[in-house]
């Protein structure tokens, strides 16, 4: 029993696993932001793009009945019994398509910007390598006047400064 223990509480400590769990933590936040931005703001722009072009108030009233239940009220009006018909949801299908859309378009810029920041951090590790400006000399080229959009002011400062460490030599 205590072996079993052991390898549960190896299992858990893990990174993956709490990295996992705080991913579905998240996740499930971020389903509800997108829920909210979905129901709250695009919802209702459609809604009214959908009475403006349909005549129909809301997602909530598209639907495509295929048998029909009707009640009658006090005053003998009836009105769609939605409980005991058969119908397709056309708008809440709509709203479906919409978060979807939401998330991969939120999910692609994420992982647009995770991309860019890591190919940045490349840029800057093979730019260190290959003699990119120190803190050093980024403080000399500033005293000087000297842009990092200048290549050649640049080029000059770095051959300049060859030139003093071979003299030094």
């Amino acid at each position: 029993m205590k072996k079993f223990f052991s390898e549960f509480k190896k299992f858990i400590t893990r990174g993956n696993v709490v990295d996992m769990a705080v991913g579905v933590i998240v996740g499930s936040a971020f389903t509800a932001i997108v829920n909210g931005l979905s129901n709250y703001v695009l919802k209702p722009i459609i809604n009214w793009l959908l009475s403006l072009i349909l005549g129909v108030d809301a997602l909530e009233e598209i639907y495509t009945f295929l048998v029909t239940a009707y009640v009658t009220d006090e005053a003998g009006k009836e009105t769609i019994d939605l409980a005991n018909s058969i119908y397709i949801d056309w708008g809440s299908f709509i709203n479906s398509i919409i978060n979807f859309f939401l998330v991969a378009f939120v999910l692609f810029s994420i992982v647009r910007i995770i991309n860019r920041v890591r190919d940045h951090g490349k840029k800057i590790n093979e730019m260190a390598l290959n003699g990119i400006p120190s803190k050093a000399d980024r403080k000399e080229m500033k005293k000087r006047g000297i842009k990092f959009s200048n290549a050649d002011a640049v080029a000059d400062y770095f051959e300049e400064k060859a030139a003093k460490e071979a003299a030094a030599k």
